[in-house]
């Protein structure tokens, strides 16, 4: 009885050695949780192993990056969604923010809810009237003219746009940014079927094909559906770095990311 005891103390010594919490020296590196969205994202150990919270495995970083990322100044995203919007438009990014620890709400012209592309139906956090300030701005694709062809709506938004603030579409949602003029004289893409209608629409846009998003600096347009997500991951890695950006496709299983896999024409 008293080795089976033994035996258990050195087991139970063994997990708390690997799922320590460690007090190194800043410049070493640490194992860190994957970010999930919850408290274990603020955890550190001092072993490679598995998340004793969540289940995920560690993943290996610097703790001075650790650092930053514990400090860096929370992001909230506002995706404004129309009628018919494409469910993956919106859906694939939002999984990759919030997994990403960002808060993301969403808003429309009222709190009626929304009819996506298919079936789903979407009530919005907010409306145009009373939508707290968000740091970054996207919208997406579905039948954009009516959004478009409404002033209180193209108000709103006008009113979100600003140069140090980061703005993204995805697939068919580049036709409501170039409406906004924000898409003059830059780079953009968008759905694969609609290049031409977008040039087409904004003869001041140099618009490009075969291209899964195009990086203006602030300003992020992207491909259709999928190329969403791409989108997504180039930005929370502009915001948090590749590392982190990489532990968050890891997380969600988007095993398709390539970084860098479109066109940056400026960083800032």
């Amino acid at each position: 009885m008293k080795k089976f005891y033994f035996i258990v103390l050195l087991l139970l010594i063994g997990t708390s050695t690997t799922f320590s919490q460690t007090t190194a020296p800043a410049d070493s590196m640490v194992y860190v949780c994957p970010p999930c969205n919850g408290s274990c994202d603020q955890l550190q150990f001092d072993k490679p192993g598995v998340c004793p919270h969540c289940g995920m495995a560690l993943v290996k970083m610097s703790l001075s990056d650790f650092k930053k990322l514990l400090a860096a100044k929370p992001i909230t995203i506002a995706f404004y969604l129309q009628d018919g919007v494409e469910v993956l438009d919106f859906a694939g990014p939002m999984e990759v923010f919030i997994t990403a620890g960002f808060n993301v709400i969403t808003v429309s012209k009222t709190y009626k809810p929304i009819r996506s592309k298919t079936v789903l139906f979407i009530t919005p956090d907010y409306t145009i009237a009373d939508a707290p300030k968000s740091d970054i701005l996207v919208v997406f694709g579905g039948p954009t003219q009516p959004t478009i062809d409404d002033p209180e709506v193209m108000a709103w938004l006008k009113a979100q746009i600003s140069s140090d603030k980061y703005v993204m579409s995805v697939c068919t949602g580049a036709f409501i940014l170039g409406k906004t003029g924000i898409l003059d004289n830059l780079t953009a893409t968008t759905f694969h079927t609609a290049i031409g209608d977008l040039a087409k629409a904004y003869p001041k846009t140099k618009v490009l094909a075969n291209t899964r998003f195009v990086d203006n600096g602030t300003v992020i347009t992207t491909a259709g559906i999928s190329a969403g997500i791409d989108g997504a991951l180039h930005l929370v890695e502009k915001l948090r770095g590749r590392p982190y950006a990489k532990s968050v496709a890891e997380t969600i299983e988007y095993d398709k990311w390539v970084p860098d896999n479109g066109l940056i024409v400026k960083t800032n």
